[in-house]
């Protein structure tokens, strides 16, 4: 179990290069960089071509970080060889996360030859498309909704493997990024939407794709682009000698609805995603929520402003700086120590004593709470049992008064993209009918102020405030939705 606070899980991460020698060593450390998209499992296939001309594809996938399943130097030198590769980083969202099996990237060999598949997101039509290849002989071995993909491509009457892949592509519907290598080639796509985010680089004279950015950063690989929404990017041999990419839009009907949760949570905030850097729309969801949701001292005293750590950071250094701004007496400060030593076999404690779990993974700083106004900001609350409990840990450092401060609206509805959100009854926000005073009294906080979706879109608006998926808080889906999607609806 990823033994996270309450928190908004997503995800996957996903790369792969093309036209380099040590292509699977590059895909691993891009992946170490994406590491904070998935640490349940991962994986890296390789493709190499033999002296006869044939192309050999190896694997190497399992459970645990990067650096627990490639944790051999042998695995580069003497299994994962070849001049292309593409790796995944995994959470489950569809798919039983106990099942081996279920560890991308997905390879298979058919009649064009081979071909593996690593995808972030979730399809909204999964299990449609699964019933209906199952009833034309389809033979399943995952629980995994990106199977279907590859039984698409696999099944298409087409003979050229491209129009193999436009063609699935616009059979599926809701989140995906995908990279996809064949015998001599790698391709890329993105949904019409843009729910993720999915980036091309260039390192000496292969090309590379990443979920973000800081992956380029890591293996000094210069970004060059974005992959758009409704694009298909094709990279093969020609196009490491002529330089010029291969672009196809496989869908016309584009409507961009990228997840505003990656640069409120998800993403790096050294990251470049939709456009902006992930750095500044955080700091801008501090300023905004600090201009509509200030916190005064009632004795004119400071008010010192925390983060929960690490993703709240620059979203908190945005809200002091804007404090200060509006004439308050505001100081960022370090109030909560987070331990980055848990391991994924830590021992969690059981029903009785579950605050221990909030205790080892963070520790306060009492000199700088005891006798003060704190402000807590932090990205999101979900079930909010364990703000509960942060909120405290930090009570038991005499603190004068604790308000909180949500950089994001309150999440009344599940996520059928991506992330990983419980049902909605679980969700605090729908428990209490968006009674924010009622989630301030369970939370036993001096205050409680989240973003409105009016203010949230208002800090992003740089790239357009109606180029954003709101699902999560409004209850409005870009996408038809099945009734009856469940995050692991194909378990027997």
């Amino acid at each position: 179990m990823n033994y996270e606070l309450d928190k908004p899980i997503s995800y996957c991460g996903i790369f792969g290069i093309y036209g380099h020698k040590d292509a699977a060593l590059q895909t691993y450390y891009g992946l170490h960089a994406l590491q904070h998209r998935g640490q349940e499992a991962s994986g890296i296939v390789s493709s190499e071509c033999n002296q006869i001309g044939k192309n050999n594809f190896h694997i190497i996938k399992g459970n645990g970080l990067v650096t627990e399943v490639f944790d051999d130097i042998k695995k580069f030198t003497d299994v994962l060889i070849g001049k292309a590769a593409i790796g995944h980083n995994r959470y489950s969202t569809t798919g039983s996360s106990k099942s081996r099996k279920n560890i991308q990237p997905f390879l298979v060999n058919y009649r064009l030859g081979n071909l593996a598949i690593a995808h972030n997101g979730n399809l909204t039509n999964a299990r449609e498309l699964r019933e209906e290849l199952v009833r034309e002989g389809a033979i399943f071995q995952t629980t995994s909704d990106t199977e279907v993909i590859l039984h698409l491509i696999a099944r298409s009457k087409l003979d050229n493997q491209v129009e193999q892949v436009k063609e699935a592509l616009n059979k599926i519907q809701g989140a995906f990024c995908l990279v996809i290598l064949t015998d001599n080639m790698l391709i890329a796509a993105r949904d019409r939407f843009g729910f993720r985010p999915l980036s091309i680089g260039v390192l000496d004279d292969s090309y590379v794709l990443a979920s973000e950015t800081c992956a380029f950063d890591l293996i000094s690989a210069r970004f060059l682009r974005e992959v758009e929404p409704g694009e298909m990017i094709i990279i093969d041999e020609e196009v490491i000698k002529t330089k010029n990419l291969k672009s196809l839009k496989f869908i016309e009907n584009i409507n961009k609805k990228f997840c505003v949760f990656e640069y409120i949570y998800f993403s790096r905030p050294d990251s470049f995603i939709f456009g902006h850097n992930v750095d500044k729309m955080r700091r801008k969801l501090g300023k905004v929520l600090a201009r509509n949701h200030p916190v005064f001292d009632p004795d004119g005293e400071r008010v010192f402003v925390i983060s929960v750590p690490d993703s709240s950071n620059t979203t908190a250094l945005g809200y002091a700086t804007e404090l200060e701004k509006l004439g308050i007496n505001a100081r960022l400060e370090i109030g909560l120590i987070r331990s980055h030593y848990i391991g994924r076999t830590f021992i969690k404690p059981g029903q009785v004593d579950r605050e221990l779990g909030v205790k080892i993974k963070f520790n306060v700083v009492k000199g700088v709470i005891e006798g003060r106004t704190i402000v807590i900001v932090d990205d999101s609350i979900v079930r909010g049992t364990t703000s509960k409990q942060l909120v405290n840990l930090i009570k038991e450092a005499r603190p004068k008064s604790v308000h909180l401060r949500i950089s994001s609206p309150p999440i009344m509805f599940p996520c059928y993209y991506g992330m990983d959100f419980p049902s909605k009854e679980e969700l605090i926000a729908f428990q209490m009918n968006k009674d924010i005073e009622k989630i301030r009294k369970y939370l036993e906080v001096d205050s409680l102020e989240y973003l409105t979706i009016e203010e949230m879109l208002q800090a992003v608006s740089e790239v357009g405030e109606e180029n954003f998926c709101t699902a999560c808080f409004s209850g409005i889906y870009p996408t038809k939705i099945d009734s009856e999607f469940k995050k692991e609806i194909y378990e027997v």
